[in-house]
């Protein structure tokens, strides 16, 4: 069996992220019994200036990518088709909002000692993407913290300080300043990156090349 570690730089209001993950998940469970991995969530904002109410999905896509409006619905279409194919649910209307998610990556770092930091991240998907709930809102993101088996109290305490806020902000530094400059960005080992929302099939090439290069030179 061979160890690797695998941090994913990423955020809630990434659609490949999820993605990503479930196709990595996939390519893991493949693997089991050949390659185990300890993975951590690290934060990553798309707009870390993103207002607090938010703004329409649609409109902030196509001026980010120069869209039309129909490719835009292309765009939707091949999300929900490749989420339906690794069994997330993506749930697009023409009035979804982004939201600010620096308040999720606060709970994910007080998380990320726990066994429950990736249920906790998944249920911050599925709140944002699948339940189209407000991920800075309080009571959503409690809701998210008692799914993936956490307790509701000290999470609530945490979001009513400003514990981890210069945490998140030195990690988001520190991947920076590693060239990380879009998500998801999976870092096997400290130093070998596999970028965007890959099919399951990449992710095994990839784990196993690493794991063999790193048993070669042990």
């Amino acid at each position: 069996m061979k160890n690797l570690s695998i941090d994913v730089v990423s955020d809630v209001a990434c659609p490949w992220c999820v993605i990503g993950y479930k196709n990595l998940e996939q390519a893991l469970a493949s693997l089991d019994g050949e390659i185990e991995a300890d993975l951590a969530w690290h934060a990553f904002e798309l707009r870390p200036d993103a207002p607090a109410e938010g703004e329409n999905w649609r409109e902030h896509i196509m001026a980010k990518y120069g869209m039309s409006f129909e490719q835009s619905e292309e765009n939707r279409k091949r999300i929900t088709e490749a989420g339906s194919q690794v069994g997330f649910t993506f749930n697009f209307t023409d009035d979804m909002r982004t939201q600010n998610t620096f308040n999720c990556h606060r709970l994910l770092h007080w998380a990320k000692d726990t066994e429950q930091q990736t249920a906790l991240k998944l249920a911050l998907f599925e709140a944002y993407f699948t339940d189209r709930t407000n991920v800075n809102d309080t009571e959503v993101l409690l809701q998210a913290v008692e799914k993936a088996g956490l307790d509701r109290d000290s999470a609530a305490a945490v979001l009513a300080s400003d514990r981890y806020e210069q945490a998140v902000r030195a990690e988001e530094g520190h991947y920076q300043q590693m060239g990380v400059s879009s998500v998801p960005t999976f870092i096997v080992n400290g130093k070998y990156a596999i970028t965007g929302g890959q099919p399951a099939e990449v992710f095994v090439q990839a784990l196993r090349q690493i794991a063999s290069e790193n048993a070669s030179t042990a």
